[in-house]
């Protein structure tokens, strides 16, 4: 059984019998999935994100309530996605633009409300390298998505994720908060860092998923779906290497 940390891509997602009376599982000739075809959709993907990022962030501070509506409306869209097993390239490119907005916005404010000017730059520099790099340690088979793997980056994706639960609903609430993870010391940079190692290995999961669908002769309709889940992976990884680099610079301050 295939195994993914990624809500959007699982092993369902290869069952034919998920796509009754769908044309296109039938004509394998013309209609598979191919890793060129995955490249252009996230191409196309962050090419949107960017731009809507750009926008916001350029008419900060005045669009900032599109923050929130990105953050919810991004939200809202990702779970219809993943749960309906959307392959809608209106939705899918919907969420991109959404998540600009958020980008966009929570850049603004590190760069311009923390005084770190052309910090987004680096933090997307980084990510990319981060990208680059796992995929040629992928490429290499330096590593390899299987069980014992999936069950560890799982577990500790379900650790972060409660984490960041309680200290949203902590934030929200003010009847506590959830110690130095968010400071620029020494266990808020470590944390970041190791977040962010977790968020490496989660493109490890997303290769695989996409070289799994080519091998299987997945339908081409299948390349918005792989798109998408490595766009949710991509965009959690730059807002935690931004968060890293700002926890930097401030501890360098002092």
């Amino acid at each position: 059984m295939y195994r993914s940390r990624n809500p959007a891509l699982n092993d369902s997602t290869f069952e034919k019998s998920a796509y009754k009376g769908a044309p296109w599982w039938e004509d394998y000739e013309s209609n598979m999935m191919t890793i060129e075809g995955v490249a252009e959709k996230t191409g196309l993907l962050l090419l949107i994100t960017a731009s809507t990022a750009l926008a916001t962030a350029f008419s900060m501070p005045e669009s900032s309530p599109l923050i929130v509506l990105g953050g919810i409306g991004g939200f809202i869209l990702a779970m219809m996605i993943i749960f309906s097993g959307s392959k809608n390239p209106a939705l899918i490119c919907a969420y991109a633009a959404l998540e600009g907005l958020v980008i966009g916005g929570l850049t603004w404010y590190v760069e311009v409300g923390l005084q770190l000017p052309g910090i987004g730059i680096v933090a997307a520099i980084l990510t990319f390298m981060i990208l680059g790099g796992m995929l040629a340690i992928y490429r290499a088979g330096l590593i390899s998505w299987d069980r014992n793997l999936a069950i560890a980056v799982g577990s500790a994706l379900f650790a972060i994720i409660m984490i960041y639960v309680f200290s949203f609903l902590g934030a929200i609430t003010g009847w506590f908060q959830v110690p130095y993870i968010h400071g620029s010391g020494p266990v808020g940079i470590g944390f970041s860092l190791f977040v962010i190692g977790i968020g490496a290995l989660c493109l490890v999961a997303d290769f695989d998923f996409i070289e799994k669908g080519v091998e299987r002769g997945a339908p081409k309709q299948l390349e918005w779906r792989a798109a998408f889940g490595l766009m949710i992976t991509l965009i959690w990884l730059y807002l935690e290497v931004l968060e890293l680099l700002a926890k930097v610079a401030l501890a360098s301050r002092r």
